[in-house]
């Protein structure tokens, strides 16, 4: 299977590229960025035979099978709907869009097409909350509230590996959707209850820096989610469970019971990286023709919660 990365180079494209390698008849042939100078010479070192910065230029190929968006939130919906309409799969790194009528336009494209478009919800693939799922599905866990953090120091526009970017991040459409979506997965159940709130809007980036959201399942579990740009101490999100039966905490790849003791996770999966995982997802449901978990269509739901969200603010 051939792929294209657009925004490769980037902190969550060279991620994408490494799990790619990991993944047997799967191959990176064609390479999208803003400077053609600098993806070329990316290309080079990576062994990469096609570069450019155009998208529409390695969507002509005709052996590209299936394209991984890691661009610019603001550009997610619409090279992911290009795509599709270029006769490609397509996985978008996460949020499939910043608004509502986007998410449903990709939706839309995605049924109208039939061809694989899934989203870039990791937590769903992190081994730690495989387990906790696998848990709920056999029975054994119930989750009665999830206590999420997330936490960034941000107050200059830098991305993951501390590098400037173009583009500004957004606590709600982005890092709010990873636990807006994992809150619904997991309770198996649409909130019908949320809230939120919203600190000052920084002068310069635009952006609210702390927000509190909370959310609460008919079933009577709730989800209380702190995030903020603000933090100067430990980065990431961290997910405390409580449950009927335990409380656990998850730290992306890892877990640990309520006293800290590690969970073996060791058996949950053929890796122990979230993304691979859905990597491997993605290219299985091309191969066999299937629904990927985290489909765009799945994941709608938790655009419509944060399109609730936002009203609120």
């Amino acid at each position: 299977m051939k792929v294209c990365i657009a925004g490769a180079a980037g902190a969550f494209g060279m991620k994408h590229l490494d799990a790619c390698r990991q993944i047997d008849g799967v191959e990176v042939v064609s390479v999208v960025g803003s400077d053609a100078v600098k993806m070329a010479a990316f290309a080079k070192e990576q062994g990469i035979v096609h570069s450019t910065d155009k998208l529409e230029e390695s969507l002509a190929i005709s052996d590209v099978d299936a394209v991984l968006l890691c661009t610019p939130t603001q550009m997610h919906a619409s090279q992911a709907i290009q795509c599709l309409e270029a006769g490609k799969h397509v996985m978008v790194e996460i949020p499939m869009a910043d608004n509502i009528a986007d998410a449903r336009k990709l939706v839309e494209t995605q049924q109208k097409t039939g061809l694989v478009a899934m989203a870039g919800h990791t937590r769903r693939f992190n081994p730690s909350h495989q387990w906790i799922h696998n848990k709920i599905v056999a029975g054994e866990l119930k989750v009665q509230q999830m206590d999420v953090q997330t936490y960034f120091f941000r107050r200059t526009n830098t991305n993951a590996k501390g590098q400037p970017r173009s583009w500004t991040d957004h606590l709600l459409w982005h890092h709010a959707c990873h636990t807006v979506d994992l809150f619904q997965y997991q309770t198996g159940e649409r909130a019908t209850q949320v809230q939120a709130l919203q600190g000052p809007i920084h002068p310069d980036l635009g952006i609210a820096m702390d927000m509190s959201i909370g959310m609460k399942v008919p079933s009577g579990a709730l989800c209380t989610l702190s995030l903020s740009f603000n933090n100067n101490g430990p980065l990431g999100t961290f997910f405390r469970y409580i449950c009927d039966n335990g409380t656990y905490i998850a730290r992306y790849d890892d877990l640990v019971d309520g006293y800290e003791k590690p969970v073996d996770l060791s058996g949950v999966a053929v890796s122990n990286n979230g993304i691979e995982l859905q990597d491997r997802e993605f290219f299985a449901a091309i191969r066999e023709g299937r629904e990927p978990n985290s489909s765009v269509a799945q994941c709608l739901p938790a655009m419509e919660t944060l399109d609730q969200l936002e009203r609120l603010l």
